[in-house]
C-alpha cells in the first residue's frame, strides 16, 4: 500500500518532464513552420549562383549550336546558295541577340 502512495506522489514529478516537453514543442512549432516557409520562399546566394551558372551553360550550348548552323549556312552561301546567305545572316542576328543578353 505504501508503494502505491509513493507512486502516486512521484507520478506528477515524473510526468512533468513529458508535459514540459510537449508544451515546448507546441510553442516552438509555429516558429519552425514560419522559418521553413521563409527558406522555401527565398533563394540563397549559392542557389542563385547555381541557377545563373545553369543559365549560362544553356546559353553557351545554344550559342554553339547557332554558330555551327551559321557556319554551315555560310559554306553553302559561298557555294552560291542565296537562301543560305539569308539563313546565315539570320543565325548571326540570333547570336548577336544572345550575346547582348549576357553582356
Amino acid at each position: 500500500m505504501k508503494a502505491a502512495y509513493l507512486i502516486l506522489l512521484l507520478a506528477p514529478l515524473a510526468l512533468s518532464g513529458c508535459i514540459a516537453s510537449a508544451v515546448g514543442t507546441v510553442v516552438t512549432a509555429p516558429v519552425k513552420i514560419v522559418s521553413k516557409g521563409v527558406d522555401w520562399a527565398t533563394t540563397s546566394q549559392s542557389e542563385a549562383d547555381e541557377n545563373r551558372g545553369r543559365a549560362m551553360r544553356k546559353a553557351e550550348e545554344r550559342m554553339g549550336k547557332l554558330q555551327r548552323q551559321r557556319d554551315k549556312a555560310w559554306r553553302k552561301c559561298y557555294d552560291g546558295n542565296e537562301r543560305a546567305c539569308a539563313e546565315a545572316q539570320s543565325f548571326q542576328d540570333e547570336i548577336d541577340e544572345e550575346m547582348a543578353r549576357f553582356n
